[in-house]
């Protein structure tokens, strides 16, 4: 008889059940949240939602029943993972959440607020090729140097302030902060500390990565469902587009205040200075 389609689990996690999720990747966009999705699944006691449903932004009017049809089937001793980085930033977000339940795991992949805002401006030229250039898009006044804080890009490197919202509903111990620089020059160690957070075994170490020198980060040497070398698609390790260092200093100087902010808030020093 034929197998399982493709992408099917193999063994008895198709009689398993499909649970809303006990942990999120709730942020942040073009910090690194793909590559802990993709890190996190080969673990055993996980599973993970390919996808990004966009639940709690987008599609809350659904309801709770629906998002859970979108679950992949677990047994009782696996977790179940979704990631949609534009949670961070959405204001109903933490409480919708917590209506869910209070007891959900949070995790936030940051980077360096400038070289996020730099990925996230190049990730939407190679889609609209006629938008204006980052610097004026940054901007409402160059030469005064006021930022635009209403330009996405930027307003999402705001930690501390989106941080805020999201305390009023969840203690800090319930939020798990991955550095994205270290999780490209130590993907185990960071991964290490998100297994830990998860509550499950140490898994996933150093022998799952390996590092790949044309994309500049690293893969897994073996994926969940082939057991071939994975590394993320395409769009991933894009050449960021050549920014004029003033601006780039004029943006550090911006995000200074709600870098400190954000390390006293979290006690880590995520050293982006």
């Amino acid at each position: 008889p034929p197998g399982p389609p493709a992408g099917t689990p193999a063994g008895p996690v198709r009689s398993g059940t499909k649970r809303l999720p006990q942990a999120i990747v709730v942020g942040v966009k073009k910090g690194g949240t793909r590559a802990v999705l993709e890190f996190i699944r080969v673990h055993p006691d996980v599973r993970a939602l390919g996808t990004e449903p966009h639940f709690f932004d987008r599609n809350y009017d659904r309801g709770l029943e629906w998002y859970r049809s979108l679950m992949p089937r677990t047994l009782p001793s696996q977790i179940t993972v979704e990631k949609t980085p534009s949670y961070f930033v959405t204001k109903e977000a933490p409480r919708r959440i917590f209506n869910m339940s209070r007891a959900t795991k949070l995790i936030v992949v940051v980077r360096n607020p400038v070289t996020r805002a730099i990925s996230d401006y190049t990730q939407t030229l190679s889609k609209k090729p006629d938008i204006p250039t980052f610097e004026e898009l940054s901007f409402r006044n160059r030469s005064l140097g006021l930022v635009d804080t209403s330009w996405n890009a930027i307003r999402i490197g705001m930690y501390a302030l989106h941080l805020q919202g999201w305390l009023q509903f969840f203690p800090l111990s319930q939020i798990h902060f991955v550095s994205g620089e270290r999780l490209i020059t130590d993907p185990a160690g960071e991964m290490g500390k998100v297994q830990d957070f998860l509550g499950i075994k140490r898994v996933i170490t150093d022998k799952h990565f390996y590092f790949n020198k044309t994309k500049g980060f690293p893969c897994l040497k073996k994926s969940e469902s082939s057991g071939l070398p994975r590394c993320l698609g395409k769009s991933k390790g894009r050449t960021h587009v050549q920014i004029d260092p003033e601006v780039i200093e004029q943006l550090r100087d911006f995000y200074r205040p709600y870098n400190i902010k954000f390390y006293e808030t979290v006690g880590q020093d995520f050293r982006w200075e």
